[in-house]
């Protein structure tokens, strides 16, 4: 039994490396980690009340993901999206959920598409209760769910790519403002739609959307900065 220590070590490591980089990610949506700013792994382990070394490989995960970049013998900077990025974020992922939906409402069935009602009941749920985190997460599986059902694994992955590289700065702003509910209620608009077998609206109904999502983006990137609180370690 003596061998199974040494992988049981690595599970606990793996898992507050994995903690941690969802902690991190969090902070960048909620503003608490600032576009353009070096952080150091030490000064975010000692906020986080861990070693370093989990807090050094979360950042390196982020890193591949593009949130954020190394700089020698300093840290990690928070990568800074322009106006021109935001566009091509949107326009990319309108070139391939607005036909996208439209296929998959005359492909799916009505059991299919109803499987996701949880999810877009759970974005709205998360909206009205400030849950940003939560809110996050059940809009990734609600929209990559959605484009699973076209049954192709290379565009979910390409989309859940560009939905990382395109996070939301400064969310709790936009959510004290009362802009998350909108957004939000359109999930369950859309898959009525959806159900109904109305492709045409469908697609129009995503177009508004993402249309949407990408006022909260220049939204997010005009608000204020705020003065730094400590980070904290957030359960998954």
């Amino acid at each position: 039994m003596a061998d199974l220590k040494p992988r049981a070590l690595i599970s606990v490591q793996e898992r507050l490396r994995d903690q941690v980089a969802h902690a991190l990610r969090a902070a960048l949506i909620s503003g608490e980690l600032r576009p353009g700013v070096v952080y150091s792994a030490p000064a975010l382990a000692a906020d986080f009340g861990v070693s370093a070394t989990p807090v050094r490989e979360a950042m390196l995960d982020l890193a591949r993901e593009g949130l954020v970049e190394a700089v020698r013998n300093k840290g990690f900077r928070v990568t800074e999206l322009s106006e021109r990025d935001l566009d091509e974020f949107t326009e990319i992922r309108a070139l391939i959920e607005v036909p996208t939906v439209g296929r998959v409402t005359r492909t799916a069935t009505r059991d299919q598409l109803e499987a996701l009602r949880p999810e877009a009941e759970a974005i709205v749920a998360a909206a009205r209760e400030h849950d940003l985190i939560a809110y996050l997460e059940a809009d990734r599986r609600f929209h990559l769910g959605l484009l699973g059902l076209a049954g192709n694994a290379r565009l979910v992955e390409t989309v859940g790519d560009l939905r990382k590289r395109s996070r939301l700065y400064g969310l709790t702003r936009l959510d004290q403002r009362g802009e998350l509910v909108s957004s939000a209620e359109e999930h369950l608009e859309l898959l009525d739609l959806m159900i109904a077998g109305d492709a045409e609206a469908a697609e129009e109904c995503m177009s508004r959307h993402l249309g949407h999502v990408r006022s909260l983006w220049a939204a997010g990137l005009e608000a204020p900065a705020e003065e730094e609180e400590p980070l904290r370690l957030r359960a998954r």
